[in-house]
């Protein structure tokens, strides 16, 4: 019996413990002081892009803002929490298109390039966001 304790104990505690988390996206793009830059710049982009500002101009900016900077750094394997509606939720009736869709893509893009964020780090990060696409395109 003593035998099968020290298994169950050796287990658990195996189980308790979380495999390491790749967190090099997170540090490529400048950790939390990068990636406020990054989402601050392409919100600044976005605010002169008339391809898709009328989607921003009834939205709380320094919301978005948090919300994107925690979407972004978990999204990058950061030590951030997620706070924020899902992106199904967030996104519900607001009728965002493929191009709207791309638009943002493309101002994120100018931002990364400004904050001299290699394209092979930019291919990553937009990556891991383009799983949320299905997410946020026209519901």
């Amino acid at each position: 019996m003593r035998v099968l304790s020290v298994v169950l104990a050796v287990l658990l505690s195996a189980c308790a413990q979380q495999p390491p988390r790749d967190d090099s996206l997170y540090r490529d793009l400048g950790a939390m002081p990068g990636i406020t830059r990054i989402v601050e710049g392409m919100l600044l982009n976005v605010a002169r892009d008339p391809r898709i500002v009328e989607h921003f101009r009834r939205v709380d900016i320094q919301r978005l803002r948090n919300k994107l900077i925690e979407k972004f750094c978990v999204e990058a394997g950061g030590p951030c929490t997620y706070t924020g509606d899902s992106m199904a939720e967030s996104h519900k009736g607001k009728n965002v298109s493929r191009s709207d869709f791309n638009a943002l893509v493309e101002d994120l893009i100018a931002a990364m390039d400004k904050e001299g964020i290699a394209v092979p780090v930019q291919n990553r990060l937009i990556a891991r966001l383009a799983a949320l696409r299905g997410e946020v395109i026209e519901h």
